[in-house]
């Protein structure tokens, strides 16, 4: 019987390709929601675990948020690093983590930070040390996987987040060492290059304290001894020097950048901070303290990706009942099709019964071609939805740092299929009950 099924959607071809086609584009539409939802909503969850509230510039919460915590936007500006001090003498603070941002290495972020930060996604070195000075990195899995980079290798920050690479301006004077790679985590620091808070205001050209506290901490005090244990400041060497020498060229706002710089006009600055609470009170009094009494703003992960998924949540549920319509369509044109080739062949399903075939058996046959359309266009759309994932993961950088995977399969997915192949074989039901009812001595008398 499964042969003559076969046989008979041969024998149509154009009409068995357009109801595959039309399953398999609503089961990509399905599959690739279910992927998105699940993966996004992970992922979202992954990396904002352990951060209670995130500190940076007033603008919009959930841009802080993605820039500081998924690191898929622009940070809404820099905070004086008084910020750091007030955060971390609050007794309700248990940990308060520096981030400084600005450049990028082949796309991927730079990140001035902290011991603290590899702390919170429990990143462990796989090869090499964690950084100790000013201008050295530690690169995330990602990172050292998709550039090829090795420990010692040195390599130039560009400034910007990757986005537009025209033009990016490298900071050829203040070269980074590799000096150690993150062991894979499933986290966003797996796309991350981590260096000392220090280092992002060295390549910047800003005046700094090597000695200046609770500004520095991941910063070796043994390289500090190295060096006589003296107050660094950059404005004071040829750092400056350096940096107006690598911008003359460049168009007059940056020379006057470049001076201002040298001259020690800027002051260190970060860009945000991830705070981890020390007690329940902690969640009721800091961020109503950040966003009244400073000039600073305060926002909570939890209540910004929740924001975000219901913001998205709308449009996937239109996009989801569309593809259910099309799914529906698929099952409707499969019925019109095996309708139509029942009333075509009914002297020929009259005499298989006449040969020998039981009812059952024709009934079974029409509703096995039913399965097998649905089942062709469940797997073609299934494949389909995930190769669109891995293109898209190429082309679209936003998706690669979600961390969407292309082959990992979610366990609704079995479910769609088996809802795909239900469709399949109600909508062969009632040409398979016409096919039982024949009379086949009537039948053949007819024809």
């Amino acid at each position: 019987m499964i042969r003559l099924a076969i046989a008979y959607l041969r024998d149509r071809p154009l009409t068995t390709a357009l109801n595959v086609l039309l399953l398999a584009i609503s089961v990509a539409m399905l599959v690739l929601l279910l992927q998105f939802g699940s993966q996004a909503s992970e992922r979202f969850e992954r990396d904002a675990r352990g951060v209670d509230l995130v500190v940076g510039a007033k603008g919009s919460p959930l841009q802080l948020i993605l820039s500081s915590i998924f690191h898929i936007d622009q940070p809404t500006g820099n905070i004086p690093l008084s910020g750091l001090d007030l955060l971390k003498r609050d007794p309700a603070v248990a940990r308060a983590i520096p981030l400084a941002l600005g450049d990028n290495f082949n796309g991927y972020r730079i990140v001035g930070t902290d011991a603290g930060f590899s702390e919170l996604y429990q990143a462990e070195i796989a090869d090499g040390r964690t950084f100790s000075a000013p201008m050295e990195a530690v690169l995330g899995a990602s990172v050292a996987a998709d550039t090829g980079a090795g420990l010692g290798q040195k390599f130039i920050g560009n400034h910007g987040f990757g986005d537009e690479e025209d033009g990016a301006q490298g900071h050829d004077h203040a070269p980074f060492e590799t000096v150690g790679i993150l062991a894979p985590t499933g986290t966003v620091i797996d796309r991350l290059i981590l260096t000392p808070v220090e280092s992002v205001w060295d390549v910047h050209g800003i005046a700094h304290d090597h000695e200046g506290g609770e500004a520095h901490e991941g910063h070796d005090q043994g390289s500090d001894e190295g060096r006589g244990g003296h107050s660094h400041n950059h404005g004071d060497h040829d750092h400056g020097a350096a940096i107006a020498a690598q911008t003359a060229t460049n168009q007059p706002a940056q020379a006057s950048s470049a001076v201002l710089q040298a001259s020690g006009g800027l002051e260190p600055e970060l860009t945000a901070l991830l705070v981890t609470y020390r007690n329940a009170a902690g969640a009721i009094r800091i961020p109503a303290m950040v966003n009244r009494q400073t000039e600073m703003q305060a926002a909570v992960p939890a209540t910004e990706t929740a924001r975000l998924l219901e913001l998205l949540g709308a449009s996937l549920e239109g996009i989801r009942i569309f593809a259910w319509l099309l799914a529906v369509t698929g099952g409707l044109a499969i019925f019109v099709a095996l309708l139509n080739m029942v009333r075509n062949r009914e002297g020929d399903l009259a005499l298989l019964r006449v040969m020998g075939a039981s009812r059952v058996q024709v009934f079974a046959t029409v509703i096995v071609e039913g399965i097998i359309t649905a089942a062709l266009g469940a797997v073609l759309g299934w494949i389909s939805a995930h190769l669109l994932i891995m293109v898209a993961r190429e082309n679209f950088p936003t998706l690669a740092d979600l961390g969407l995977a292309p082959w990992q399969p979610v366990s609704a997915e079995l479910g769609l299929i088996v809802l795909v192949l239900a469709i399949g074989a109600v909508a062969a039901l009632i040409p398979a009950l016409r096919v039982y009812q024949i009379d086949p001595a009537r039948t053949l008398a007819r024809a």
